[in-house]
């Protein structure tokens, strides 16, 4: 025989009044879960937005050694990360903020650049930004994690920064100043050395973080001279 608290539960379920109640406090609750999700969307939105349209401009105001952080993949690499980084939103999110994130600091600084007069097709980058951005906030999430997660986000995140050190340091040296070019190559190799020191232990995860750095460096050479011809 059903215990009368089971007993109980049943009818309130064939109660229409308790049943709607249930089903509004479902509700509520499901709200609530989403909230903080679309303000991470909102936010990340609207940032990468006014960063990009401003990276514009920071290209005439940045000293002559430092503005190559305003035209460069590695800049907005960053910045995307940080923001994927700062929401810390779960994995499976962090991933769509990273898709966002580059592709609306790509539009933000198509409008800027449609602002002040001049003429620049986003094209390209927002099919890069689609392709590498989920994989940006997704590094961005898992350097909070440890094992082979946060070796392959070190690796991704530290080879972007590496690889754009060598191709500015190499392949356009005679037209930019080298100070960014070094600066974010040192973050690239901080970045790598610290997370072997403080999340990254056993053979596999830190070769997976070492040698995964010089391949993705050497990809995104490749990657980047390609997109020079194109």
């Amino acid at each position: 025989m059903p215990s009368g608290k089971a007993h109980g539960s049943v009818l309130a379920l064939d109660n229409p009044h308790v049943a709607s109640g249930l089903d509004d406090e479902a509700s509520v609750r499901a709200g609530a879960r989403l909230l903080p999700f679309v303000l991470r969307f909102v936010v990340v939105a609207l940032a990468s937005f006014l960063l990009g349209a401003l990276t514009v401009f920071a290209q005439g105001w940045l000293p002559d050694e430092w503005r190559s952080f305003a035209n460069s993949a590695s800049g907005w690499t960053l910045l995307t990360a940080l923001m994927a980084f700062a929401s810390r939103a779960k994995p499976s999110e962090a991933s769509l903020l990273g898709a966002l994130s580059f592709v609306i600091l790509v539009l933000g600084y198509s409008a800027g650049a449609t602002w002040i007069g001049l003429h620049y097709s986003p094209l390209i980058f927002v099919v890069v930004g689609v392709v590498v951005g989920p994989f940006i906030g997704l590094a961005a999430a898992w350097l909070r994690d440890h094992g082979w997660r946060a070796a392959a986000a070190t690796a991704l995140l530290s080879g972007i920064f590496v690889g754009e050190s060598v191709y500015g340091l190499t392949v356009v040296a005679d037209t930019t100043a080298p100070h960014y070019w070094v600066a974010i190559g040192a973050l690239g190799v901080a970045l790598l050395a610290g997370m072997l020191g403080w999340r990254i232990r056993g053979g596999w995860p830190v070769t997976i973080a070492t040698v995964g750095t010089a391949l993705v460096a050497a990809g995104f050479i490749a990657a980047y001279t390609l997109l020079g011809v194109l």
